[in-house]
């Protein structure tokens, strides 16, 4: 498994800092800070980067425990692109050459044929800098990686991949919120999405505790905001939505143990918590979560952090199914359009990685 000083192994190209890197002025020690996508090509309408939207021609590789990837599968199910691009599952334990498609029977994703998503890396460029994340889009016919721009992707699913949306597909980038949209996300990335790790691979006490407060302070200015709104931009769910999305639902599970983000649980927040349930009980969002590949990514992965690799038993994960009441604030999830159709039962979350709901006593 890769080390946590060499890649936080989340997903998202990262440079985690060295133990002994300069930096920090108080401490000696270089901050967290994670790297631009170095293949960005972009999958478009007229295909200008000489990747068109097709549909059947591209496999999005994803693990669920990612946050990162997580966004893009929440996407292409809101969007109702499951048809035309194609999913791949990877373990989310990795080895020595990343993620792997060992969930697979004979460890072979089905479709592109590979043991290894740095296949389809090498298969586009060797000796690439960067590492291997997810998600990736990869060109099925000839088995090379497109892009790993996870910041762009999903903006792209939402726009460029338009003329194949399902029937009554939501806006999840509306042009005349794109701004307002662009500055909630820009500070959800920096403090909330960003700002965990920032926390959790901290070498220092002092980018340690700069990254803490600028996460608790970004979460009660969310709050804030949601306390008479149900949704971040606008009154149907954004791109906003999911990005801050994926980062709530890993928080009590393992970013405020594991990252060191405990000023409190989201579950003592009850703006951000009935926010965080509202979403998780949308078609789309909760459907495509996997509690149990979250807890063991992180937790065995991260040997930096949990030498151990013991996996907390907690926490009670009931609670995502309980009522939220954020409907009163009013809001239409899906705007003018419609929720998404079942999940097909190739993607279906396995109830080991799902809540259930807590028992009644009489």
């Amino acid at each position: 498994m890769p080390h946590p000083t060499d890649r936080s192994a989340d997903g998202a190209p990262d440079d985690a800092p060295p133990a002994t890197a300069e930096g920090n002025t108080a401490y000696g020690r270089k901050p967290f800070t994670r790297a631009r996508s170095h293949f960005a090509d972009r999958v478009t309408a007229d295909g200008r980067d000489g990747w068109p939207v097709e549909a059947g021609r591209y496999r999005l590789v994803v693990s669920r425990a990612c946050p990162w990837a997580s966004r893009a599968v929440i996407s292409r199910r809101l969007l109702g692109l499951e048809d035309a691009i194609s999913l791949a599952l990877t373990d989310p334990l990795q080895d020595d050459r990343s993620w792997r498609f060992t969930l697979e029977p004979d460890g072979r994703d089905p479709v592109l044929g590979i043991r290894f998503l740095s296949e389809a890396y090498d298969a586009r460029e060797k000796d690439h800098p960067g590492g291997v994340s997810v998600p990736a889009l990869v060109d099925v016919p000839s088995g090379r990686l497109v892009t790993n721009d996870y910041q762009r992707l999903t903006l792209d699913f939402a726009t460029e991949w338009r003329a194949l949306h399902r029937p009554g597909a939501p806006d999840l980038y509306p042009e005349p919120l794109r701004e307002e949209i662009d500055i909630v996300m820009a500070g959800v990335y920096r403090d909330v999405n960003n700002g965990v790790y920032r926390a959790g691979f901290a070498t220092g006490q002092g980018d340690y505790e700069a990254a803490f407060h600028d996460l608790f302070r970004r979460l009660d200015l969310l709050s804030v905001r949601l306390s008479d709104r149900r949704y971040l931009v606008g009154d149907s769910i954004t791109e906003a939505d999911i990005r801050l999305f994926t980062t709530l639902v890993r928080f009590d599970a393992v970013y405020h143990g594991h990252f060191k983000c405990n000023q409190f649980k989201l579950a003592e927040d009850p703006v951000l918590w009935a926010y965080a349930k509202d979403l998780y009980q949308t078609p789309g969002f909760g459907d495509t979560v996997d509690f149990h590949h979250i807890k063991q990514h992180y937790y065995r992965v991260h040997t930096g952090i949990n030498p151990t690799g013991v996996v907390p038993l907690g926490p009670d994960l009931s609670g995502w199914l309980t009522p939220h009441h954020r409907e009163e604030l009013g809001g239409r999830p899906f705007g003018d359009g419609t929720p998404p159709g079942p999940v097909p039962p190739a993607e279906e979350v396995p109830p080991s990685g799902r809540p259930e709901p807590a028992p009644t006593h009489f």
